[in-house]
């Protein structure tokens, strides 16, 4: 690891994103493996990768289309070859609905919606594009995110988007807590016995989540998941119990540029490039796989400061580390390339050709 600490500082230069490719293949296919298993179909949410090679990886390895949050990222990965992506994001405004309706005219596009003002939009995109447009109900069962949070909201929604013409009701839309099978359970439930008075069936139920990996066939009638993380993991995976050191496909390698005290050290990887998140009860900005015991306490732009008060090993001026970031997206989405490895040999790298597609 050394040679290739080594090469990559020489060659590419620090702070860079280093993904093992080996573990990429592993994680892709362990993915699909659960999904399969559990007889659900796997759609990958890219916003963790935004690349169109590891897309068309995911899709190769037998995923049945992907998700997308913007219409930017949607409208690069069909330019890259997806052809059936889900939206998974309320989309609102004339300029959005004139962009989904063009995609409509080349892929099939599924879109989220929770609340009549977006279901209205939604028709206007279908009237654009001259087509119909598949439309699922987000429901909120705990996350306390976005999503309708009774049933009954749940099936209004629905009878509206299959009174709306130019719309398709095409299910549920879930993002579960991790814990909360039963409460996920009922609420769908009285969702189908509601809707199933008025006629209408729940063609399919997409849940969510890298964590909900390890409870796929908990939520019943489920028919396709969305896990974006699992493709690379990350610290707060590990947290989770889903993940390993040695699933961690993406590692930051940076360099140690200061040591102005002796318990103090400085990265030249600060909050342009390490994410600040620090979910699932965790302490500190990334794990230093060379220095476990580092914390890094702190941010500035450019420097990721480190407390070096429990290390017995302190890093050097000019020493390359590498960190498993607490929360990778965020991270992916604020650089253009990617540095493919595997083994000690840099095999090339890769464009990520959806960062910074906020709208």
């Amino acid at each position: 690891m050394t040679e290739l600490k080594t090469r990559i500082a020489r060659e590419v230069g620090t702070p860079a994103l280093v993904v093992d490719m080996d573990a990429v293949d592993r994680n892709i296919a362990r993915t699909q493996a659960l999904c399969d298993a559990a007889g659900v179909a796997n759609r990958p949410h890219i916003k963790t990768h935004k690349s169109v090679e590891l897309m068309r990886m995911q899709l190769a390895a037998g995923a049945k289309g992907i998700t997308c949050q913007k219409l930017g990222e949607a409208e690069v990965m069909a330019e890259g070859g997806a052809d059936d992506i889900f939206i998974s994001y309320n989309l609102l405004g004339e300029e959005k609905m004139a962009r989904l309706a063009a995609l409509m005219g080349k892929v099939t596009m599924r879109v989220a919606a929770d609340n009549p003002t977006v279901v209205e939009h939604l028709a206007k995109a279908a009237a654009l594009a001259g087509r119909d447009l598949l439309v699922r109900v987000e429901c909120d069962t705990g996350r306390k995110r976005a999503g309708v949070e009774k049933p009954a909201e749940a099936i209004t929604l629905a009878k509206m988007i299959v009174a709306t013409p130019g719309l398709v009701f095409d299910g549920l839309m879930l993002y579960p807590p991790e814990d909360a099978a039963e409460i996920t359970n009922k609420f769908v439930a009285d969702v189908r016995a509601g809707l199933a008075e008025a006629g209408i069936g729940i063609p399919s139920i997409s849940t969510g989540g890298t964590p909900n990996l390890l409870n796929l066939g908990q939520i019943a009638g489920a028919t396709e998941h969305r896990a974006g993380t699992s493709i690379f993991n990350d610290r707060m995976m590990m947290a989770a119990g889903y993940a390993k050191e040695e699933d961690c496909a993406l590692r930051v390698y940076t360099t140690v540029v200061s040591r102005g005290a002796p318990e103090r050290g400085i990265l030249d990887a600060g909050s342009k490039t390490l994410t600040t998140e620090t979910g699932w009860g965790l302490k500190g900005h990334g794990l230093i796989l060379e220095h476990p015991e580092a914390e890094i306490a702190r941010f500035s732009e450019e420097h990721g400061i480190l407390d070096l008060a429990r290390c017995n090993d302190r890093p050097k001026v000019g020493d390359v580390v590498r960190v498993i970031p607490n929360h990778i997206c965020p991270v992916v989405n604020v650089v253009g390339t990617l540095v493919f490895v595997r083994g000690e040999e840099i095999i090339g790298t890769g464009e990520v050709e959806a960062r910074g597609k906020l709208t």
